[in-house]
């Protein structure tokens, strides 16, 4: 056959290919894939299209190798790069998926699709700055996308972009007013100052009458909306309601993570704290990491927002590197909460072990700035490991008055020992009790910050944490609301005002109904304030 033909042929094959592609016909495709590179070994988009294939059926070492192949036979194949890179993220190969992305980033500029892959994998990889421009040359490129749109007011929300992302989640709840989250992201936006968009909300579930299970987003929506009227009864109702709605159809036992905390408690003791080896320092283990945990909604961003506005400090944001690691040296996969065997196989491993795998994760997020962060609150479960992993470690733990701290996960849609009062009191003692286990093991190695007492005595406060951590304080570190790093958290708007007292003894507004909870965490020995 002569080469015209075969470049016909070849032509024809990649057009059925890509038009099975659009129609996820995957089998179809890699039959075409196979075709392509029987007429011509060399030619990249056979490889391509197999490993678009071998992706889509979730066989992701065959479309690491796949990917590299094409790459291989056309370095400029920046489509290649960027579904490979996704493979890695995948996989939790962080360092891989981030390389691939500084390599190809500026091959981008005229493909609005792989410049929103590329901008999701930022945002995977935590990089969300970087990840912003990419969402928005996508936009501009190809306007009125609406996913494109979706993934730039999400990116806009955890880096403070409010009047940006506030406009398209406004045209995408009136342009599909069923469509729950896009009402939910604009609750969160701003303080409701009337109460338009709660009968709008409240006309949508009459209309549509789903199923409870149906309506999570939209009752916490109206939740809050209403808790900012003042309609205290009716807001507690409606997040009651979206809790229920979730532990119906949920998998969830709290007494299974209570079991763990308890085997936490068991397996890093004293005895344990103090065999094996030290970490010898390394290169890239010089740097001082800074834990800053504590149970959710207790201060932690706060606290990473005032630290990492000091020059010699920097945020690594929340990542999930430590569980990542404690769950590789004991054998696990996946990206979970260790349970009590992956505590127990990881506390018999080489503690250097648990600290290099960490460090290679999180390196690609840092600069050369001598201390980092790393504020994922329920680093506050794994307090014995990084003690063991970085004795230069500093650890940050948030507390907060029990009844604020427990009303303001309730309210959330993400904490799901907090979707009843029950489960919650009884995860708040059992976490209070891994708390006091870590205060007799560990000491003055923890730097126990009380939220109310950091808001309302804030220079004072925010001199003696830094002091504390071991570096000089800067006038900068009192402005952190200027601070135009992401942050990843339920607190990314909260963060970007000035320090305030509002949150303080929110949780009386809902006394009665938060009864039940102050009963039995006082019945439990929990101070109240």
């Amino acid at each position: 056959m002569d080469k015209q033909r075969v470049h016909q042929e070849l032509s024809q094959l990649s057009q059925q290919a890509r038009f099975s592609v659009q129609q996820k016909n995957w089998p179809n495709v890699y039959a075409f894939a196979q075709k392509i590179i029987a007429l011509d070994k060399n030619d990249p988009e056979g490889y391509f299209l197999g490993g678009l294939a071998e992706k889509a059926a979730g066989r992701y070492e065959s479309a690491i190798e796949a990917f590299t192949r094409t790459l291989n036979l056309g370095p400029q194949r920046y489509d290649a790069a960027i579904e490979l890179s996704q493979v890695f993220l995948l996989l939790l190969r962080h360092s891989e998926a981030y390389d691939l992305l500084n390599n190809y980033e500026q091959q981008l500029s005229n493909s609005p699709f792989y410049l929103n892959m590329a901008a999701n994998i930022f945002s995977g990889l935590g990089l969300h700055t970087r990840a912003w421009p990419l969402y928005e040359q996508a936009n501009m490129l190809q306007p009125n996308i609406d996913p494109f749109r979706a993934n730039l007011a999400a990116c806009g929300v955890l880096l403070g972009k409010v009047k940006e992302s506030k406009a398209i989640y406004r045209d995408l709840a009136n342009k599909y007013p069923q469509h729950q989250k896009n009402h939910y992201e604009l609750s969160k936006l701003e303080p409701a100052k009337n109460d338009m968009h709660i009968e709008q909300m409240q006309k949508i579930l009459k209309d549509t009458k789903s199923p409870p299970e149906k309506n999570i987003f939209m009752y916490y929506a109206l939740g809050k909306e209403l808790e900012d009227l003042g309609r205290w009864k009716e807001s507690f109702e409606y997040y009651q309601k979206a809790g229920e709605a979730v532990l119906s159809v949920a998998n969830y036992d709290v007494a299974d993570e209570i079991r763990v905390i308890e085997s936490i408690i068991n397996t890093c003791n004293l005895d344990w704290l103090s065999t094996g080896k030290t970490p010898s320092p390394t290169l890239k283990s010089v740097k001082t990491p800074v834990f800053v945990v504590g149970l959710p909604r207790t201060g932690t961003t706060l606290v990473e927002r005032i630290l990492s506005s000091h020059s010699q400090v920097e945020s690594a944001d929340e990542t999930f590197f430590m569980q990542m690691a404690i769950r590789h040296v004991s054998g696990a996969v996946g990206i979970n909460e260790p349970g009590e065997k992956v505590i127990e196989k990881a506390a018999g491993k080489d503690i250097q072990l648990i600290a290099r795998h960490y460090m290679n994760s999180v390196e690609y997020r840092l600069s050369d700035r001598p201390m980092f962060i790393d504020k994922y609150p329920y680093n506050y479960l794994y307090l014995g490991f990084i003690a063991k992993a970085f004795p230069q470690a500093k650890i940050i733990y948030l507390k907060r008055n029990p009844m604020d701290a427990c009303f303001a996960m309730f309210k959330q849609s993400f904490f799901k020992f907090a979707y009843s009062l029950e489960d919650l009191g009884r995860y708040y003692v059992a976490q209070d009790k891994l708390r006091k286990h870590w205060q007799s093991m560990l000491g003055d190695r923890i730097i126990e910050v009380d939220y109310d007492s950091l808001v309302a005595n804030q220079e004072f406060k925010t001199k003696e944490m830094l002091n504390q951590v071991g570096v000089e304080f800067e006038p900068a570190c009192l402005e952190f609301e200027k601070n135009t790093a992401s942050s990843a958290t339920a607190s990314t708007l909260q963060v970007r005002e000035k320090i305030h007292t509002r949150s303080i003894n929110k949780w009386k507004n809902f006394v009665d109904e938060l009864e039940p909870l102050k009963t039995f965490l006082t019945q439990a020995g929990i101070k109240i304030k």
